[in-house]
């Protein structure tokens, strides 16, 4: 893939919001990797679909507080703005992504006309919103509209994932972000010869023709396999101050690494501010930082 200068980023999949005993919190990989960008300077565009109900009033709110672009942000007047419903069991969080949201009725026509609109020059999207058959046909249109490089974030979250719904992702993406147990998983799904987490990075990249397949580690760092064989990584970030939570950090490396990506950072690089990002992220509570005052350290340091 190569280096790309200009900076309009097409993310596309679900904006929901996360409800909670006491509190909403607006989230989903989109809209997460879509927040950050945004901090960063970048251009990002979210098209996803939302009710006609207080939740997208609330989105859009946050959107326009965060000066993002919403034009992407479709209406739909039958199906409810989505949500995520979060039981407390014991000490642990129980996530239940609700079925039938808005943003399974994503509309491809609409879809198709913001990506010859906005012209991007990257793509963004994962598996949860191609659950439905409207949304992926959405994705699909995308997808045809623009010959830009695409990313495809892999997030699996039971049971809203297939195998037919992975192997069309996999092969209409040029670069993939997975964990090491999304890995191990689509290795087992695919078949994949290997006998190691390398190699079968190797097999998945020959499987589907992509240009480099990208495998977080969590505390233990991340790397990067290419299309030519060539293995990159960085150990994790070492933090004095305590864990908060690891809840969006995958979307924080995510968001980074883009940047990296559009700004021609060497890979290294771009790994190694992922992950001190990503590290930064687990010190505070949630996704997305209160305060634009977290991004300044970052932004000073890289010189963005």
């Amino acid at each position: 893939m190569t280096s790309i200068q200009a900076e309009t980023i097409l993310l596309f999949g679900e904006v929901l919001a996360d409800i909670f005993d006491d509190r909403k919190v607006f989230g989903g990989a989109p809209f997460n990797v879509a927040r950050h960008l945004q901090a960063f300077g970048l251009h990002p565009v979210l098209i996803t679909r939302t009710g006609n109900d207080e939740l997208r009033r609330e989105l859009l709110a946050v959107i326009k507080d965060a000066g993002m672009d919403d034009c992407g942000i479709q209406l739909d007047v039958s199906h409810p703005t989505g949500q995520v419903m979060v039981h407390m069991e014991g000490r642990e969080h129980r996530f239940e992504i609700l079925p039938e949201q808005a943003y399974d009725y994503i509309h491809a026509g609409i879809t198709h006309m913001i990506t010859l609109a906005v012209r991007p020059q990257l793509i963004y999207f994962g598996t949860l919103a191609q659950r439905s058959a409207k949304s992926a046909q959405a994705l699909g249109a995308l997808i045809r509209s623009s010959n830009a490089p695409r990313f495809l974030d892999i997030n699996l979250r039971k049971p809203w994932y297939d195998a037919p719904t992975l192997e069309r992702s996999l092969r209409r993406a040029n670069l993939v972000k997975i964990n090491q147990e999304e890995l191990d998983i689509l290795t087992s799904l695919f078949r994949l010869s290997g006998k190691n987490q390398v190699q079968n990075a190797d097999a998945l990249v020959r499987c589907f023709g992509l240009d480099r397949v990208l495998v977080t580690c969590g505390e233990r760092g991340a790397w990067l396999l290419d299309n030519e064989g060539k293995v990159e990584g960085v150990e994790g970030s070492a933090s004095s101050r305590p864990l908060m939570d690891t809840v969006g950090a995958g979307d924080g490396f995510a968001s980074v690494y883009i940047l990296g990506l559009l700004r021609g950072w060497p890979a290294t690089l771009t790994l190694s501010r992922a992950n001190d990002f990503a590290a930064t992220l687990c010190e505070i509570r949630g996704a997305i930082p209160d305060s634009p005052e977290f991004y300044e350290p970052f932004i000073k340091d890289w010189n963005i």
